[in-house]
């Protein structure tokens, strides 16, 4: 048994050992997934969608997991990744040395990329139509004034 230096090996450890377990459950899912698919392929009358999905939402799960374990290890070593680019940066930092995106406050990944995307399409769609129809107006006109000359 390796021994540790200090705790943020032993932690760092312990969470790499529960990735790999991850892993090979996902990777014996995947060998399921193929044996259950091939089993419908074979005999049209079995039905293994619902065991197949169930699987699959397991390995989504799994993944989820493993992500937050590799959160886990870069806090214990002190690091945190860009939401942008992917890139470990300092906990300290504010920004990512690499593309200079600002990290929230609560580190959390999906708060940058859920937050820019909703403000954009509202302020573009509520000028679009008054601007539409403003511009249909004098075209409606037009047609009059022109046959009102004629």
């Amino acid at each position: 048994m390796p021994i540790f230096q200090d705790q943020k090996q032993k932690n760092i450890a312990n969470f790499q050992k529960a990735i790999d377990e991850k892993r090979y459950t996902i990777s014996k899912n995947y060998d399921e997934i193929g044996r259950l698919y091939y089993g419908q392929f074979v005999d049209i009358n079995v039905d293994n969608t619902k065991t197949i999905n169930s699987k699959c939402d397991t390995i989504t799960k799994l993944k989820d997991e493993i992500e937050e374990l590799d959160v886990k290890i870069l806090r214990e070593k002190g690091l945190k990744k860009c939401p942008v680019c992917r890139t470990e940066n300092n906990l300290s930092y504010a920004f990512c040395f690499k593309c200079g995106a600002r990290f929230d406050d609560n580190d959390s990944v999906a708060a940058p990329e859920a937050a820019a995307p909703a403000p954009a399409p509202a302020p573009a769609a509520k000028p679009a139509e008054p601007e539409e129809e403003k511009a249909e107006e004098p075209e409606a006109e037009a047609p009059a004034e022109e046959k009102a000359e004629e």
